[in-house]
């Protein structure tokens, strides 16, 4: 494609269907086979066609590799069998002794990773509490080595500051890493911010249909790159073919279906803001969220994830997580389905309680993870669950 036309002349609409999307050369096929293959016939030893063994590289993931790259404007990416063997080759650029700092509200998967992996492999992980660059500076000294950061966050949904956190970030010689998860491309290019790596589990918003798991780190210079390449092809966490044709498959329509997400979940939040069986609704469109005027700055929607703090006690919510119909009660994210979350039981439980409670993710908690289903059908559905 890119022989047809620039890839920094088309829009990202235009990439996410063509990028990776070559016609196959001896049949012309539109759509390029997946190659199943393990292994591949060379002419002589060491000399083949650029492929070896599919641990260490095959055409499919190569096709999706690609997209990534050119959806978060990056020069390069790699693809992972799931989001955190992808966070675990970010973190395996580093070495004992050094340190990252992180926003503390962040998906449990990833605390648990620095908590209960790479403390023990002697990398020292600092939180903030405090969204602003000086509160993460102020944690920064001369073995940081990476800033590692959400935005919008899960599942507070704070809003961070990229640009200025990679100044920051910079200033002392440090890496960005941004987990885009949440925003996806379409929403937010962390790399045109200032980030050095943009991390995504492409199990969510980018597979988009909750039926393939993975992983996959995009990088602003190429340079970066080796280290994470070496890392997939050493450790070996790797998708499968068809697991990078699936989500490959997923990533052409993302553009569209963010913004039916992004339009149901602002419809929800706004007609649950102030209800009666609601203490909170936190949504960064809303009046009341602390970072709407960085959203609207840095976002190009608000996205389509919600949360409610219900009124009343533990059973009280776990009441209302019984009577959706519509919301399956079930783990993950950015399905054109929608799903609800109980992030202290379910996606957050291996942080303790304490520093959960202190982050505010309560036993009165929950995330929606927004569908693409009609928006007042999934209204009327929370309306009966909280009656």
């Amino acid at each position: 494609m890119e022989s047809k036309m620039k890839r920094d002349a088309m829009k990202l609409e235009t990439l996410l269907i063509h990028a990776g999307q070559e016609a196959e050369s001896v049949t012309g096929a539109t759509i390029p086979p997946i190659h199943v293959t393990t292994t591949y016939t060379q002419e002589s030893p060491g000399v083949h066609k650029g492929y070896e063994y599919s641990r260490s590289a095959n055409p499919t993931r190569a096709n999706f590799e690609a997209v990534l790259a050119a959806a978060e404007g990056g020069e390069a990416a790699a693809a992972f069998a799931s989001g955190l063997a992808a966070t675990n080759a970010i973190f395996h650029t580093m070495r004992p002794g050094d340190n990252v700092v992180a926003f503390a509200d962040a998906y449990g998967g990833t605390y648990r990773l620095l908590e209960r992996v790479f403390k023990h492999w002697g990398l020292q992980a600092r939180y903030s509490e405090d969204t602003s660059p000086a509160a993460f500076k102020a944690l920064m000294d001369g073995k940081t080595k990476l800033v590692w950061i959400e935005s919008p966050t899960n599942p507070m949904l704070r809003v961070l500051d990229i640009r200025a956190l990679a100044d920051v970030t910079h200033g002392v010689g440090a890496k960005l890493a941004v987990d885009n998860t949440f925003a996806t491309p379409v929403l937010q290019r962390p790399i045109e911010l200032g980030a050095d790596y943009v991390i995504h589990s492409t199990t969510k918003y980018i597979g988009g249909h909750s039926d393939v798991i993975g992983g996959a780190v995009i990088v602003k210079k190429k340079a970066d790159m080796e280290p994470v390449s070496f890392y997939q092809n050493a450790a070996g966490g790797v998708p499968g073919p068809f697991d990078c044709y699936l989500a490959h498959r997923g990533i052409k329509t993302l553009s569209l279906r963010m913004k039916q997400h992004c339009h149901n979940a602002r419809r929800v939040a706004e007609h649950f803001d102030g209800h009666r069986e609601l203490e909170r609704v936190i949504y960064p469109s809303l009046s009341s969220h602390p970072d709407r005027a960085l959203a609207e700055r840095q976002m190009r929607g608000f996205g389509g994830i919600v949360t409610f703090v219900i009124k009343g006690d533990r059973e009280r919510c776990f009441r209302f997580c019984k009577r959706v119909k519509l919301f399956s009660l079930a783990e993950s994210l950015g399905g054109v389905e929608s799903l609800l979350n109980h992030p202290a039981i379910m996606t957050h439980a291996s942080i303790p309680k304490e520093i959960r409670e202190k982050r505010g993710i309560t036993d009165s908690l929950v995330r929606l993870s927004v569908g693409i289903e009609d928006a007042d059908d999934l209204i009327a559905d929370l309306e009966q669950a909280l009656g």
